[in-house]
């Protein structure tokens, strides 16, 4: 559920729930507030924090969502699961852009925090084009680098459950001129 004491968001919290439910699905909890990024981030506990940043691109965020929610299947995976909506949660967004530092504004895109420090970086650029396979690959190989929580974050049962919202579903025709 979206925060209405911040800015407002750009899209329609209906058309977007389903996006936010998937990531949930898999155990993300939502950052709503620049409080609620600070109180998961900047935790010196030394664990492992996953940080996404969803978004509405169905190019980007529609092989990301499936991607980072396979990857939570391997047997090594971040102790701690949140994301930001970009276009929503403008404020709590714009904070976790801040906590990453010098990279330009990316949504998607996936973070790994531990202590407060930023251990790893996958912009949009880098999910663009790419398979749910794939980024879960390159995902599960930081996992296997940073992490140390036990895997998978939901029961394979569960997962199967799972439902994604349907990739690049545009109908417009290429310009062929």
């Amino acid at each position: 559920m979206f925060n209405i004491i911040s800015r407002p968001p750009i899209y329609d919290q209906d058309a977007v729930q389903p996006m936010r439910d998937e990531l949930v699905a898999v155990g993300f909890e939502e950052l709503l507030t620049p409080g609620d990024v600070d109180k998961a981030i900047n935790v010196k506990d030394d664990k492992t924090v996953l940080v996404m940043i969803n978004s509405v691109c169905g190019c980007a965020a529609g092989s990301a969502r499936p991607g980072v929610s396979l990857a939570l299947q391997h047997t090594a995976i971040p102790d701690k699961l949140y994301t930001g909506f970009a276009g929503q949660e403008r404020d709590a967004v714009e904070k976790i852009r801040q906590l990453i530092g010098n990279f330009p504004p990316s949504s998607p895109s996936i973070a790994i925090f531990k202590n407060g420090i930023l251990l790893y970086f996958m912009q949009r650029y880098e999910i663009e084009g790419r398979s749910a396979e794939e980024i879960a690959d390159e995902l599960k190989s930081a996992f296997d680098e940073l992490c140390t929580a036990k895997g998978p974050s939901i029961s394979p049962e569960q997962f199967t459950q799972v439902i994604y919202a349907k990739q690049c579903g545009s109908k417009i025709p290429l310009f062929k001129g």
